[in-house]
């Protein structure tokens, strides 16, 4: 049995992408007979009949709580394998732990095996802006020191590869491609259906959408939902997760004459998450920089065999157009988005078929297994 360490910047009951998705590889690990240790923030918790431990000795990623952490890792048994999950504004300091990179380095040269699951690679330049030009350079400077540091690093999505390798300054360092997984169960159908005629889907089609309503999806997300109101046989639309009941709020306070037709669900625990997703007739998913696999809120879709809309941008990978798997338009063409839901919503059958390779595509691609499979093995590797 191998020792795993996974560290996270967040972790359940703190709601989040990187969160949700250590669980669900911790959980796959240890069901796979691996030793498992999550190592998080002062406010992450254990959650009942989870196979593996959870340290919240990180607390707040100060300069303390890292050299207690380094104690207790200390009190495992070497070669320690250390999983970093990597967002680089999440672990406090502004955005800028340089202290957090210094010490995964010094693990690193005393013999701990780093590897670094990159979720998101640093802040971009912006033009006109001092403090987001710092912040880039220090984020850069960050990440200088982790490739000095990591023995293998998995990316989210392949544009951080190409991203992240000039700063290898040479070093040799493999990259391998981990896509994100859903973390969201198999739902009750009983309960699906009950949704169903909660939301009057029985009169007319659902459309739904899964985010937390940030303020960059928001501006996408309401004039999406607007236009595809303006159908000539509207569907009914629910927002689900975090932050939709603000986003409801915000959008009848500009459109009035919807609130009959839209609902929200507000925050919910991932089984009931997996409901309200699987009682829609298709999900629009609007993203700013386009699909990628980096996105759990599309991977909850395919997961659950739900027909997806959603937008094509810079991030996007070849493999959503190859497999026909969404429908996809540019960001920021409402009309295209809005042609493709009508059309889907017009007929069934389109919108059956879409849903199948939606899921037979996350099946063969995005599966939590298939993660499992790739870390394990890159273990055995190594030993």
């Amino acid at each position: 049995m191998a020792i795993i360490h996974l560290l996270t910047p967040e972790y359940p009951p703190k709601v989040g992408g990187v969160a949700d998705y250590t669980r669900v590889v911790a959980r796959g690990l240890a069901d796979e007979g691996e030793d498992v240790h999550v190592w998080c923030a002062s406010d992450g918790k254990a959650i009942a009949g989870d196979r593996f431990a959870v340290h919240p000795d990180l607390g707040q990623f100060r300069r303390a709580d890292l050299a207690h952490t380094g104690k207790c890792l200390d009190a495992f048994p070497r070669p320690r394998r250390l999983i970093v999950q990597w967002v680089p504004h999440a672990y406090g300091f502004r955005a800028m732990n340089l202290g957090f990179c210094l010490w995964l380095w010094t693990r690193a040269s005393r013999g701990d095996d780093i590897e670094l699951m990159v979720h998101e690679p640093y802040l971009a330049f912006w033009e006109g802006s001092w403090r987001q030009t710092a912040g880039a350079i220090v984020h850069r400077l960050m990440t200088v020191m982790l490739l000095q540091s990591a023995r293998r690093v998995w990316v989210a999505i392949p544009a951080w590869e190409s991203m992240w390798k000039p700063y290898t300054l040479g070093r040799v360092v493999p990259f391998a491609w981990l896509p994100i997984p859903s973390g969201l169960p198999p739902p009750d159908a009983n309960v699906v259906g009950a949704l169903r005629t909660k939301f009057g889907a029985q009169s007319r089609p659902l459309v739904g959408h899964l985010g937390t309503y940030g303020s960059l999806v928001a501006p996408l997300l309401m004039a999406a939902i607007v236009e595809i109101l303006r159908q000539p046989r509207p569907p009914r639309v629910l927002l689900v997760g975090a932050g939709s009941v603000q986003f409801r709020a915000s959008l009848l306070a500009r459109h009035p004459e919807y609130t009959d037709v839209i609902d929200s669900t507000g925050p919910l625990d991932a089984l009931h998450l997996a409901a309200h997703v699987a009682a829609c007739d298709l999900l629009v998913q609007p993203y700013p920089d386009g699909i990628s696999s980096r996105r759990t809120s599309a991977m909850a879709a395919l997961s659950l065999g739900v027909p997806l809309v959603t937008t094509r941008g810079r991030l996007t990978e070849s493999l959503w157009a190859d497999s026909g798997a969404v429908r996809l338009a540019a960001v920021g063409d409402v009309d295209g988005m809005a042609g493709q839901v009508e059309e889907l919503l017009r007929s069934p059958e389109p919108a059956r078929r879409l849903g199948e390779a939606g899921r037979a595509l996350y099946v063969r691609t995005f599966d939590v297994n298939r993660t499992i499979g790739a870390l394990m093995n890159a273990s055995r590797r190594a030993a």
